[in-house]
């Protein structure tokens, strides 16, 4: 499941306080870093590397593996 906090955490220790900061950080469109920072969607592998090179944080911390 992905956690949407962590991505939020770590943009915004970056200065990053909007999804559009994230958006232009991150060379993405706007609506798709929108629909990240509200969880309307999860990043796809690509994104989640992109995610990892500019907040340092890793896609298994992004998103975790749900409960059985």
């Amino acid at each position: 499941m992905y956690d949407r906090s962590v991505l939020i955490a770590a943009a915004r220790d970056a200065g990053d306080h909007t999804p559009s900061d994230t958006a232009r950080r991150l060379k993405v469109a706007r609506n798709t870093a929108w629909r990240l920072w509200h969880g309307r969607t999860a990043p796809s592998a690509t994104l989640a590397a992109a995610v990892e090179a500019h907040y340092g944080v890793s896609a298994g911390e992004l998103i975790q593996r749900e409960a059985a």
